[in-house]
């Protein structure tokens, strides 16, 4: 019998058919929608691996700068990190978070904000100032590629997991919900069929005992009829048939 395999318990009538197919065209339209989502969420994927491999190398690079730079400004002033933590007040690196909707997901977003001016313009004013200068800057930089890959970073590890949950969706849909659907259309369809065939089974044999019926009253009636005709016919001939008189009839062969 068709519709074999995984279906669902209904019972096999027209509202139950309808109602199904209602499904799934719901679960086809739902599967189309998940895979341009999917499709969409990947490219940016890609998109974002590719920033995530250069800003890595990038921030590789810094590193390696600001290692050196510092290590210039150490040879040349020796240890400052007491002065910088003295004269530091107020932070000039401030770090902004936003979001941005991705095909209906919210990726959070780090934007640096760098406040004007420093607390510690006069260290190395006596030796190495261009050396606490540069390595100012090379470490400024690369706070901004740190807070940079931190944020695709993020974004990276969210879309990994929202890829992942909406392909299980998508590959349910299509594989599970689906031939599901389909089986128990196929299903109702064939019951419904077979309903039919009996149904025109016993409406052709009730016809048919229907005209056996008429044909057996109409023998019976001939029957009555022609019996009727025919006591009918054996009375009119006795009312027809004359009376014989002996006084008035002559027989030749008496003699007298």
């Amino acid at each position: 019998m068709s519709g074999t395999g995984p279906r669902e318990n209904v019972f096999a009538t027209r509202m139950a058919l309808t109602n199904t197919k209602l499904r799934l065209k719901g679960a086809e339209t739902g599967h189309s929608l998940l895979a341009k989502k999917r499709d969409a969420l990947t490219t940016r994927f890609r998109a974002i691996l590719r920033k995530v491999d250069e800003a890595k190398r990038k921030m590789g690079r810094v590193m390696q700068l600001a290692s050196f730079s510092m290590a210039e400004v150490t040879y040349t002033t020796g240890d400052i990190s007491y002065i910088v933590q003295e004269q530091a007040k107020l932070a000039t690196f401030r770090v902004k978070a936003k979001q941005e909707n991705v095909s209906g997901v919210l990726l959070p977003g780090f934007d640096v904000d760098r406040v004007p001016g420093s607390d510690f313009n006069l260290t190395g004013l006596g030796r190495g100032g261009q050396q606490v200068l540069r390595a100012k800057e090379v470490y400024a930089k690369a706070l901004e590629t740190l807070v940079e890959l931190a944020s695709l970073q993020t974004a990276f590890t969210i879309l990994d997991e929202v890829i992942r949950a909406t392909n299980r969706r998508v590959n349910a849909i299509e594989h599970v919900i689906i031939p599901r659907l389909d089986n128990t259309i196929k299903y109702i369809m064939s019951e419904l069929d077979e309903m039919d065939r009996e149904e025109f089974f016993r409406l052709k044999k009730v016809q048919g005992k229907k005209k056996r019926d008429a044909a057996g009253k109409a023998e019976m009636q001939a029957i009555t009829d022609e019996a009727e005709a025919l006591k009918r016919r054996d009375a009119v001939d006795e009312q027809q048939e004359p009376t014989a008189d002996l006084l008035s009839s002559k027989d030749e062969d008496v003699i007298f």
